[in-house]
């Protein structure tokens, strides 16, 4: 089998297949990327894959809907699907396969095996939502069990899930390099999610309140500001938008606790409109020391 062609990719549903012939590949001496995600893809999604195209040269993109990471009483129901719709964009970006399982073959019968994440995994959205990071790291490793590439892509909105996905794969000394993007954002600067679709009309014109907040947190830390003042002035613009704040805050970069001076800082947010939750981030370089070693990130650079 060749790269993808103008016929689109290779949808596979099947494990086994997948890893044979991401392992035939790489065999034959071609490096493969990997993008993980839940489907309902975007401009976000694409740039990912396409990075992956240009660094890789065969590109692996997953679609699953992981039922183990939402609680209770979340979207898992209503999370939006559309394989068609996916593959049309994929095949632009110049995805050679698209790996979609179904629940049991990622989850086989007797399923009984998580992956328990601490460190990174304890706040913030870990503390809003209890066991999701289990359920993502145990995603996420199976991902990567079924799917041997080289590297895997992920994007910078969803900070702290990279730091966990990062912690397990030192933890684990599992064998796949991965790259963090920046975050591709609407013209008015919501970031890009799946879930902006849920938004409605009115709704979605205050959401972009949470990026408004973070070009404030970057400005106040740029000028010197405490951490304290930069977390009052992100909560209140949040709240100005009618948005309810879940958390506004400013810490490490590579660790989420209190930032000290000459570290990478990130700005994190998260809000409510109506039923839809949005999280963003923005990351601010160190200030009052030397700064620590950048990776491939957003943060306005």
């Amino acid at each position: 089998m060749g790269p993808a062609t103008a016929a689109g990719p290779t949808v596979v549903g099947e494990r086994r297949r997948i890893r044979a012939e991401v392992l035939a590949a790489r065999a034959a001496g071609r490096r493969i990327g990997f993008v993980p995600t839940m489907g309902a893809l975007h401009a976000g999604h694409a740039s990912l894959a396409a990075r992956a195209a240009e660094e890789c040269d065969d590109v692996v993109v997953s679609i699953f809907v992981n039922p183990t990471q939402f609680g209770p009483g979340e979207d898992f129901d209503r999370y939006p699907r559309d394989l068609r719709a996916d593959a049309d964009l994929l095949a632009r970006a110049g995805v050679r396969w698209i790996y979609a399982p179904d629940a049991g073959d990622i989850y086989p019968p007797g399923d009984a095996t998580r992956v328990v994440v601490a460190g990174p995994a304890l706040g913030f959205e870990g503390a809003a939502r209890p066991g999701h990071f289990d359920g993502v790291a145990t995603v996420v490793c199976r991902l990567f069990a079924a799917v041997p590439a080289d590297r895997a892509y992920f994007g910078a909105k969803d900070w702290q899930q990279t730091l966990v996905v990062r912690r397990m794969v030192a933890d684990l000394g599992l064998p796949i390099e991965l790259v963090v993007c920046a975050t591709v954002r609407e013209p008015d600067g919501l970031a890009m999610s799946s879930r902006n679709a849920y938004l409605a009309p009115d709704d979605r014109r205050r959401a972009c309140g949470l990026a408004e907040s973070l070009e404030r947190a970057a400005r106040l830390w740029s000028e010197g500001a405490d951490v304290p003042t930069i977390e009052r002035d992100m909560r209140g613009a949040i709240e100005a938008r009618g948005i309810a704040v879940d958390y506004a805050a400013v810490v490490a970069a590579e660790s989420l606790a209190p930032v000290a001076d000459g570290e990478d800082a990130v700005a994190l947010v998260a809000g409510r409109l109506g039923t839809t939750r949005l999280i963003d981030n923005r990351l601010l370089p160190a200030r009052g020391g030397r700064a620590g070693p950048r990776r491939d990130r957003e943060g306005g650079a």
